[in-house]
């Protein structure tokens, strides 16, 4: 008798060849359409700004570094320059002195309204229960929604021989302090930056006091039962937990220390000489006072240039949110 062992049936596991594909990727289908209609759709609203970006930004970007490779008054033929223009930028020492001014702006307009903010911000936020506190948060912010032409007049008026300055320095007694502020080869540049440190400590310390709002009281809570004093709370809990608001205000700051104008033209047009002279008001004057568009148009590159790597350092520097 002859037996014939057969091997055991089992069933085709999920997905095997007895199962149909077709009916494994239908419900992947539509959310891939539905995915695709979504991206779509993100994008379209993107385009009006980017539409915006393009023409009055891109493009004249673009112009811009073509033009640095020229030698152009703005009206005649162009002729090619290579990178002369650039050199011209390192080499010329009253294009060096503006970059040099900028920076020493950058300390005004950046450092001092950064430590500035925070102590404020510290006392503010301590003081929410006084009175009047809103007020003071007011007229801190107030030179951030007034026009630069009207703040540059006010403080040309401040600086001037008569002015406000000048009186109350007469007034204690420190009449031999007095000078046209303005006007003084020596002090014109620190009484423009006074100017900025004025103008950005409001905005600093809204960023920072926005800040400390978002900062859970439990933390501050278990700080004061730990026996920490104020200042010891501030620089435990608070400081740290503004690392990304100390970034945004110095990005602000820095680039508007970086590439102030309207300011400096208002108030010294560059003056007294070269004292206050910044790479923005260069490239302007060298664009429409002597005609040289190419060398401005290098002189706005370079610019763009270091504001971005400045931009770029603060983001590094900054440390980053653990998860």
């Amino acid at each position: 008798m002859t037996v014939t062992l057969r091997p055991p049936r089992h069933s085709p596991p999920p997905g095997g060849p007895d199962t149909d594909i077709g009916e494994m990727s239908a419900p992947a289908a539509p959310i891939r359409r539905r995915r695709r209609r979504e991206a779509i759709r993100g994008y379209l609203y993107v385009v009006p700004a980017f539409l915006v970006f393009a023409v009055f930004l891109g493009a004249p970007l673009v112009q811009t570094v073509q033009y640095s490779f020229y030698d152009w008054n703005g009206i005649g033929t162009a002729t090619v320059a290579g990178m002369s223009n650039y050199l011209t930028v390192f080499d010329d020492e009253q294009l060096r002195a503006s970059f040099l001014h900028a920076a020493i702006l950058m300390v005004f307009y950046a450092a001092v309204p950064v430590v500035v903010a925070l102590i404020l911000s510290a006392v503010i936020s301590r003081a929410h229960a006084m009175k009047s506190m809103s007020f003071y948060r007011t007229v801190l912010f107030l030179p951030q929604v007034i026009a630069t032409v009207v703040i540059g007049t006010i403080w040309i008026s401040i600086y001037s021989g008569n002015g406000l300055l000048n009186q109350t320095l007469r007034a204690v007694g420190l009449g031999s302090l007095t000078r046209v502020w303005l006007g003084d080869h020596n002090v014109a540049l620190i009484a423009i930056g006074l100017i900025g440190t004025w103008l950005n400590i409001g905005l600093c310390m809204v960023l920072f006091l926005s800040g400390i709002g978002n900062i859970a009281p439990e933390l501050f809570e278990a700080a004061r039962l730990d026996g920490a004093g104020r200042f010891r709370e501030f620089i435990a809990i608070a400081l740290p937990s503004l690392r990304g608001q100390i970034a945004v205000a110095l990005t602000l700051t820095v680039v508007s220390a970086l590439k102030t104008f309207d300011l400096v033209y208002i108030t010294t047009r560059g003056g007294p000489g070269t004292a206050t002279t910044v790479p923005a008001l260069e490239a302007y004057n060298r664009a429409f006072n002597t005609g040289q568009v190419g060398l401005a148009s290098a002189v706005a590159v370079v610019l763009t240039v270091v504001i971005i790597g400045l931009t770029f350092l603060i983001s590094r520097i900054t440390p980053r949110e653990t998860e």
